[in-house]
């Protein structure tokens, strides 16, 4: 039985996104040239290891088996190159990193860059979605989330705490006048995120701090809810890291009304050692201490 190790690269791609469009992006190939590899597989083998339908592809019993296999085989193909590389002291290849969409777009966004020209043989992959992206099918080889992953091969640790408080902006008080009791929060608008697409309870903000209280204005996306704030529609819950680059934002009862986050990173027990992770993850690490002080919101509560 001979079969190329490409085509269980391309085997395992559709595997884990279980679409040929969705494969072939993350192979930087084509859906007809992935379509052929999995053809060419499965005749090499002599067995049938997806059932298509117009919904995706599905793994069969035997595809099922194989997927670990082709993992194992997977993982020691990587090891093999990341010693080569730690041999040599590089940090060579592709490293794709899944960020909260606050974390992401208002703190590392602007970091990244300096990262990316000091190490030009690393390209990374900068990932900022409203969703949890799996570690355990490689949609990312490091992930920074509101909370730890549960049991699994997975390294993580604690970066940053963070604190987040209400906010309106300056107009908008000047129109409905000043905030001085949590029962007075309550007669005014607030913005928040959709309620059915919460992902994680780490964003479930409302819930925690003004129970019983629902958002008039609901977005998936804290830039959309910062906007919403800034334009004058009302109350929103806010980091104070975001928050805080607007001088026209005022933050409300903020010794009464604020709640604490975490980030953690974390990457497959596999890769957390390979040159191309660790150095982005000590970066990262770096960048989050560094930044602590107003992660914390220091300027307002104190240490």
């Amino acid at each position: 039985m001979q079969f190329d190790w490409d085509d269980l690269r391309h085997f395992l791609a559709v595997a884990r996104t279980r679409q040929l469009s969705a494969a072939a992006r993350r192979l930087r190939s084509n859906h007809v040239t992935v379509s052929r590899r999995i053809d060419r597989l499965e005749k090499a083998l002599a067995m049938r290891l997806f059932e298509r339908s117009a919904r995706g592809y599905t793994l069969t019993i035997l595809g099922e088996r194989l997927v670990a296999h082709a993992e194992r085989m997977e993982r020691e193909v990587e090891g093999f190159g990341e010693t080569i590389l730690e041999a040599g002291g590089w940090a060579r290849g592709v490293a794709r990193l899944s960020t909260p969409e606050g974390f992401g777009n208002f703190f590392l966004a602007e970091r990244l860059p300096g990262f990316a020209r000091a190490h030009p043989g690393l390209l990374v992959e900068f990932v900022t979605i409203q969703q949890i992206v799996s570690l355990s099918r490689r949609e990312a080889d490091l992930s920074v989330t509101l909370n730890a992953p549960g049991a699994g091969p997975y390294l993580s640790e604690r970066i940053a705490g963070y604190r987040l408080f209400l906010y309106a902006s300056r107009d908008y008080l000047a129109r409905h006048g000043p905030i001085g009791t949590r029962g007075e929060v309550n007669l005014h608008p607030l913005i928040g995120y959709v309620e059915d697409m919460i992902f994680t309870p780490g964003l479930d903000y409302l819930s925690e701090i003004l129970p019983g209280m629902r958002a008039g204005y609901q977005s998936s996306s804290i830039q959309a809810q910062l906007q919403a704030v800034l334009a004058g529609f009302g109350i929103g819950i806010l980091p104070f890291f975001i928050a805080s680059r607007h001088a026209e934002l005022v933050p409300i009862l903020p010794r009464e009304l604020h709640l604490e986050r975490d980030y953690w990173m974390s990457s497959h027990e596999d890769l957390a050692a390979a040159p191309r992770i660790r150095v982005l993850a000590d970066f990262i690490r770096r960048q989050a201490i560094e930044f602590g002080p107003i992660f914390r919101a220091e300027a307002l509560l104190g240490a």
